[in-house]
């Protein structure tokens, strides 16, 4: 029996122990139990690890989600996932700063991790990042036709909602054009909702560059708005206004085109058609 402290989570490596217990398991980081658990069952033989905590209702909420985490990730390889448990816990550190920890609760990882990099993309294009908008504006898209993924075309609901996020995460066509391959590799031929919700991303990566924050297109009509400041400049929206007798302004930021569209396919064609005439 070796009554120690933590120390030896530094890396002491004996094979023949099969057994460590750990008192007042929740005063540890989660790091730290990763460690501890990791300096038994170093050979063939089975290992127990013995985590002792008082009563439930006396230990705090973090160490309780530190508890529940170390209890899931038993895997081999599993540090990864034990260390982004970790970081969703205790906050992010700061990035130019000597914090190593943060408050990331009322943010998240995912929001965290996207401000930063609107603000890396700021800085390396000589701008200086907003601060009162930190996040890049979305923009917003209403062919006024349902785009989703059916239940009975993907009947997870958790998949589901994984494969919203990550159709909203592809910022180009290439990475969208994977996405649809394999949303067909993986579940089959895409009903018209999902194809919808394909055309509706590809229409948002294009309106992106040009500054159009929403479009809005009907069976009789679409309509376009633009972001206060649009990276386009304005004589080229007025000469394409001039080009065509069905585009007018409707308002200081609004362009709308009275054109007529049967089905999705041809409304999405002529959204496509106004886009590139503007870029």
């Amino acid at each position: 029996v070796l009554l120690c402290t933590t120390i030896i989570e530094t890396g002491i490596d004996v094979p023949s122990a099969n057994t460590i217990v750990m008192h007042r398991a929740d005063k540890f980081g989660l790091a730290q139990l990763h460690q501890l658990r990791g300096r038994v069952g170093r050979s063939h033989h089975q290992a127990y690890a013995y985590l002792l905590i008082p009563d439930e209702s006396a230990i705090t909420k973090d160490a309780t989600k530190r508890l529940d985490a170390i209890q899931m990730m038993e895997e081999l390889g599993s540090g990864f996932y034990l260390a982004m448990h970790d970081l969703e816990i205790r906050g992010a550190g700061e990035v130019l700063g000597d914090s190593q920890s943060g408050d990331m609760q009322e943010v998240g990882f995912a929001l965290y991790s996207e401000m930063l990099s609107e603000a890396v993309k700021a800085l390396k294009a000589g701008r200086e990042p907003d601060l009162s908008a930190p996040l890049s504006a979305t923009t917003e898209i209403n062919l006024h036709t349902p785009a989703l993924l059916p239940s009975d075309y993907c009947g997870d609901v958790h998949e589901r909602l994984t494969l919203y996020k990550r159709l909203a995460n592809c910022d180009t066509l290439e990475r969208l054009e994977h996405m649809q391959e394999e949303l067909i590799d993986r579940f089959g031929r895409m009903p018209d909702a999902a194809r919808a919700l394909i055309e509706t991303h590809r229409l948002r990566i294009l309106s992106q560059p040009l500054g159009i924050v929403r479009i809005d297109a009907a069976g009789e009509a679409i309509a376009i708005q633009f972001m206060p400041q649009p990276p386009i400049p304005p004589e080229r929206i007025i000469k394409f206004i001039q080009g065509r007798r069905d585009a007018r302004l409707a308002g200081p930021d609004r362009l709308r085109l009275s054109v007529t569209s049967a089905d999705l396919t041809q409304r999405v064609q002529r959204v496509r058609e106004v886009l590139k005439a503007l870029s």
